[in-house]
């Protein structure tokens, strides 16, 4: 039945005149693993804490060469790659998250380009693979549907063989360049490490995933184990039922994958050659236009186990600040962060080492509106908790400390004026200001 399927959908793919052979053979190889069910289980039992030889703590990582002559050395053996998948539809968004403004008219991307200028550095392009119509196990194209919603991107696991692929791999081994960091374009403490970069060619380690520790907020991320005396990535898909929680506690698994990947070049090209990058498949069923769709996709992040001298590096948290809703925004747009070169920096005036908590109600959700109902964004140096619901309007420079709630009562427009600053206060209408 299985092989059945695959070879329908083989013929069905070597029609598709979209993609190359290359996009062809790495999709059908895909699928053909999908449908022989060879996932490996995780063996709970097996599953160790890794040592700090396995997971290295930042702070104990040497200094980089003070010399810039030296560091202009280790620069030229990097590659910057950024991953602009999000697509920030649960912002508002029709297009990549990568082009929302962050702060002072820039958007990610333009951070990333300024950041990238002042390194020169550069990056690679992604697959498309088509969209599986579910209940006939067809190639959606195939079937008519040639527009991009046809198609999907496979994960960033996908990125190795793109590399490949695309003549980056060996135009930046040709150029010298040695290892290759990957980051999400919206996570914007995904900066080049000086410290990280020297002690990876220092060390020869073949792949870094950077990990921080764990809060509440984090307790769904992947964690590093070690299993079967390998360093691996366990995401919480691949946790039994009955170890879910355990999984979720910060007590036992403390850190979670950030994604900011350092990975050696000529590893990779080794790997993908001898076709060996064999990540978890992460099926993903969706619908699109009323039709039931089976996307599959990798991880980069799973691909950890397959290279050699693997290691985690355990960061601080500034090196993960993604933006995932407007909440994240407003953290990032406010005066808690400041812009030099293109890299968003802490405000030293901020003593708690945590961010504050932020809530915004379903009004604040898309993008537009969330910008729409701030006249500028509020000052939260001092702030603690945040939670904003009703049809709420805030005024220009206004200061939010300690815990603050501010609720618009059903039909009612609540406006926050100019300058107010409020204090450890619960607002539900215009008489509490």
């Amino acid at each position: 039945m299985a092989d059945e399927k695959l070879a329908k959908l083989r013929e069905a793919v070597a029609g598709l005149s979209q993609i190359s052979d290359n996009e062809k053979s790495g999709f059908i190889s895909l699928v053909a693993r999908y449908l022989s069910g060879e996932e490996e289980h995780v063996e709970w039992a097996k599953i160790h804490t890794p040592t700090d030889e396995v997971v290295v703590p930042y702070d104990t990582l040497e200094a980089p060469p003070e010399d810039l002559e030296e560091t202009k050395k280790l620069l030229n053996k990097l590659a910057v790659l950024k991953l602009n998948g999000g697509l920030g539809t649960t912002m508002g968004c029709t297009g990549p998250k990568s082009v929302i403004e962050v702060r002072n008219g820039f958007t990610f991307l333009d951070l990333i380009v300024i950041q990238i200028e002042s390194l020169n550095k550069k990056y690679g392009s992604n697959s498309q693979y088509p969209r599986v119509v579910a209940d006939e196990f067809l190639p959606w194209p195939s079937k008519g549907k040639t527009c991009k919603d046809g198609w999907y991107p496979p994960g960033h696991g996908d990125i190795f063989p793109s590399l490949m692929n695309s003549g980056k791999l060996d135009l930046l081994l040709s150029q010298g360049k040695e290892y290759v960091f990957i980051a999400n374009s919206d996570n914007l403490g995904a900066i080049v490490d000086m410290k990280i970069l020297n002690h990876l060619i220092h060390k020869q380690n073949e792949y870094c995933m950077e990990v921080t520790p764990k809060t509440l907020a984090d307790v769904k991320g992947g964690t590093l184990i070690s299993y079967e005396d390998k360093v691996q990535l366990l995401e919480i898909a691949q946790v039994p039922d009955a170890h879910v929680n355990e999984f979720k506690s910060i007590e036992k698994f403390k850190i979670f994958n950030t994604n900011n990947l350092w990975v050696n070049l000529k590893a990779i090209k080794r790997l993908v050659e001898a076709d060996a990058l064999k990540m978890e498949i992460i099926p993903n069923p969706k619908e699109v236009d009323g039709v039931k769709v089976l996307q599959l996709e990798t991880a980069a992040g799973a691909a950890i186990r397959f290279f050699d001298h693997a290691i985690g590096i355990n960061v601080p948290r500034s090196r993960f600040l993604p933006v995932k809703a407007t909440s994240d925004l407003q953290l990032v747009q406010s005066d808690l962060y400041t812009l030099v070169d293109g890299f968003v920096t802490r405000n030293p005036a901020r003593t708690n080492p945590s961010n504050p908590s932020i809530e915004l109600g379903p009004e604040f959700k898309k993008v537009g509106c969330f910008l729409g109902r701030f006249k500028s964004i509020p000052s939260i140096v001092e702030l603690d908790t945040l939670k904003v619901s009703g049809d709420v309007w805030f005024g220009s420079s206004i200061t939010l400390k300690g815990k603050v709630t501010i609720t618009a009562q059903p039909g009612v427009k609540l406006e926050i004026p100019d300058g107010a600053v409020i204090e450890n206060k619960d607002i539900n209408g215009p008489e509490d200001l």
